[in-house]
């Protein structure tokens, strides 16, 4: 088997793909020959040295990725729901950027029919974060006034989607006029371009009584007018700091860094209180500690793309040799959707 493998922090050239034995699944796991592996800003940060949970669950050499798609090549002691041949997706704690993968049988599901490899890995990491972000944080009811920034990625194409199925009105922000037509693709009801636009002045005309609930991956550069344009009884989901990093650097600008660091707001409770206003924060790599929240997330997900109330984000596929091209280009901030890489040919 082949696996990206990362034996020390640091830029572009850290990412290398070597051999290694293939593994055997235990009791109550599975063997899945991989299709496609899920990209995520998060497996840069593992690259970078930056990401905290690689460090405390795995330390270094490690692989990184959170989600597969393939086929069932092998299953262990005690496999009752797949069997061998079977088309599937996985979540996993890390790992994924491997032509084989070992997961237990619960982060195991079937493949949607219509939905390809390449899709099929698109869809754990952002769907889970932004159905944990959006229904397990924030709570939004009927009609209530979201924004959404970084709303063509991953993450956020997802919540716009998800967004919409709950009858929520919708602001999403992009960074370059190439995003704009997506988003409102997917049923943005105001899509900002903040390359071209005021973030801030477009929002107050959308909702001129503030925002019931903004997500944010960005930090430092918009948190503290995210926190300013919540409406009573709003709240912030914060998930992400992509703005404290460089584009196409490849490796921490630790003065950027430190600086975003001062410049981050806290958030004091007892002014919260009186603002009536929430801050709220999550890694997923976390939830893993309560793998039945996710497990109960997924089942409500799987279960909207069959319906097709959600449908997969846009991909971009890499072949995995070229995960150092993938990583840079999606550090760059220009793509749309998700970047995929791939295995083997995704007509199998």
């Amino acid at each position: 088997m082949k696996k990206v493998i990362i034996r020390k922090p640091g830029g572009y050239d850290k990412l290398q793909v070597e051999e290694f034995p293939t593994p055997k699944p235990g009791k109550g796991e599975i063997l899945i020959e991989t299709r496609a592996c899920g990209i995520n800003f998060a497996d840069c940060l593992i690259r970078m040295g930056l990401y905290r949970s690689a460090i405390e669950f795995v330390g270094w050499p490690i692989t990184p990725g959170f989600e597969v798609s393939g086929i069932v090549s092998e299953v262990g002691e005690g496999v009752t729901k797949f069997s061998i041949g079977q088309k599937v997706v996985a979540f996993t704690l890390f790992g994924g950027y491997t032509t084989h993968l070992v997961v237990p049988e619960d982060q195991v599901f079937s493949m949607i029919e219509g939905v390809d490899f390449a899709q099929a890995a698109a869809i754990p990491t952002v769907f889970l974060t932004a159905y944990y972000a959006l229904f397990n944080l924030a709570y939004p009811r009927k009609n209530d006034r979201i924004l959404v920034h970084s709303a063509a990625g991953g993450v956020g194409s997802t919540l716009v989607q998800m967004a919409k199925v709950g009858g929520y009105h919708v602001l999403g922000v992009v960074g370059a006029p190439h995003k704009v037509d997506y988003v409102k693709s997917l049923g943005a009801d105001v899509v900002v371009d903040k390359s071209a636009q005021n973030i801030w002045q477009e929002a107050k005309a959308f909702s001129p009584q503030g925002f019931d609930v903004i997500l944010d991956a960005n930090g430092a550069e918009t948190l503290r007018q995210d926190y300013a344009h919540l409406a009573s009884g709003g709240r912030l989901v914060v998930y992400g700091f992509h703005s404290m990093f460089s584009k196409g650097l490849g490796r921490p600008n630790w003065i950027k860094l430190f600086w975003d660091y001062l410049r981050t707001p806290r958030f004091n409770p007892l002014n919260m209180t009186n603002d009536n206003r929430s801050v709220l924060a999550f890694n997923l790599s976390y939830l893993m500690e309560k793998k039945e929240i996710l497990l109960e997330d997924m089942a409500v997900i799987m279960k909207w793309l069959k319906e097709g109330k959600v449908v997969p984000p846009l991909v971009m596929t890499y072949p995995l040799e070229k995960v150092a091209e993938a990583q840079r280009d999606l550090e760059s901030g220009q793509t749309v959707g998700k970047l995929i890489l791939t295995t083997t040919s995704l007509s199998l």
